[in-house]
């Protein structure tokens, strides 16, 4: 009874999913990409080769790609390709750049030199999140930045950019109010705000890696809907110092980045999210929100929301590019699957389109419910799928 139940739901599902409906809304700004991560023997059973990969990321109509690891056969896969590159510099290699400029200049004549501008390359990454994995090299992160910097104009490269990742998570203080947040101390005075002071005169950008899904994790009072673009008639928070409205969790999280921006004196700073996403699974058991239905409904509410050309609503012309993490899941004994593609590159999500003017449907809400009951059914019946 109980498997004919579970039957009868999940054609329902799949039959709402179909009836989803789309509508053309105007095109914003935003650059949409996905993050990757160089395929080895420890992150993929049999690592795709980089042509294959750009023939991925073309097949999705994704204009650009983060390179968690800047692997020079990779940056090569994208000669003259429409595919704008954000490269990443290893965080242990922070060191060794601020120590001696011969370095850096090492490090671009490898990854950058032989390849630009036949391949795209927009920004710089000196280190992905350092002020978490690594704490002790912040005193070396701002030589580190110059120094890339100044090298890429010794080597009269102009339009390529150089900035550093942070997390959401560990450099801002508060999410909400969004007007309260502040950056971290001691982080703001040793790096972030001669940092701000670096990227506006460069004309640069701010990167920061945003997931609510783990805000959402550490925060017990939010509800599903609002990390997951769901709007109901109670589903929002007031900023009352502002005036402000927020209905999902992302412009929440958007516009504490942008007030502890504007706290510290450098409002105006172009915003780029350099990683987020939802996870399809995960090992730990507890985990029941690392699930399909809530992926997809994360990824169609976001590329929806950044493609209606509406921003946040502190900065009304929305971040400058947003990664989605990642472009394929991972092999892994412990974690989480977090990919758009399967290992084999297969896709995972037949009803998103990562290009164009996709925007959710009105039975969206409802393949939410469903998939909801699906899975605390399961949970219910440990293992298999019960009603009792």
């Amino acid at each position: 009874m109980s498997s004919y139940f579970f039957l009868s739901l999940a054609a329902l599902l799949f039959t709402l999913s179909l009836l989803s409906g789309s509508t053309s809304l105007p095109t914003s700004t935003t650059t949409i990409g996905a993050t990757y991560s160089a395929g080895t023997a420890a992150t993929y059973a049999m690592p795709p080769t980089p042509d294959k990969v750009a023939h991925a990321v073309a097949a999705l109509g994704l204009r650009s790609l983060r390179l968690e690891a800047s692997d020079p056969t990779l940056v090569r896969a994208f000669l003259y390709s429409n595919t704008t590159l954000l490269l990443t510099i290893p965080n242990q290699m922070v060191p060794p750049l601020a120590a001696n400029r011969s370095n850096a200049l090492r490090w671009l004549y490898v990854h950058v030199v032989p390849f630009y501008p036949r391949t795209k390359i927009s920004t710089i990454s000196v280190g992905n999140d350092p002020l978490e994995s690594s704490p002790d090299f912040s005193t070396f992160l701002l030589p580190a930045i110059r120094n890339l910097h100044l090298s890429l104009r010794d080597l009269g490269i102009h339009k390529i950019s150089v900035s550093t990742t942070f997390s959401f998570i560990s450099i801002i203080t508060t999410p909400f109010p969004p007007s309260s947040s502040q950056f971290l101390e001691p982080a703001l005075d040793t790096v972030v705000r001669p940092l701000l002071q670096f990227l506006r005169d460069t004309n640069s950008s701010f990167l920061v890696n945003i997931y609510p899904y783990k805000l959402y994790k550490i925060r017990s009072e939010i509800p599903i809907g609002f990390p997951l673009f769901q709007e109901h008639p109670f589903g929002f928070r007031d900023d009352l110092t502002t005036g402000v409205r927020y209905r999902n969790l992302f412009d929440m999280m958007v516009d504490a980045v942008i007030s502890a921006m504007a706290v510290a004196g450098y409002e105006n700073i172009p915003l780029i999210v350099t990683e987020t996403g939802w996870p399809s699974f995960s090992t730990d058991p507890n985990e029941i929100d690392a699930n399909p239905i809530y992926a997809e409904l994360y990824l169609k509410g976001l590329l929806c929301h950044l493609r209606s050309g509406k921003g946040s609503p502190l900065r009304k012309e929305g971040v400058s590019e947003t990664y989605i993490y990642e472009l394929l899941d991972k092999q892994m004994r412990k974690g989480r699957n977090w990919g758009i593609l399967y290992p084999n590159l297969t896709a995972k999500y037949k009803y998103i389109q990562f290009s164009g003017s996709y925007c959710r449907g009105f039975f969206d809400m409802l393949i939410m419910a469903v998939g909801q009951f699906l899975v605390f059914a399961f949970l219910r019946g440990n293992g298999s799928f019960s009603l009792l």
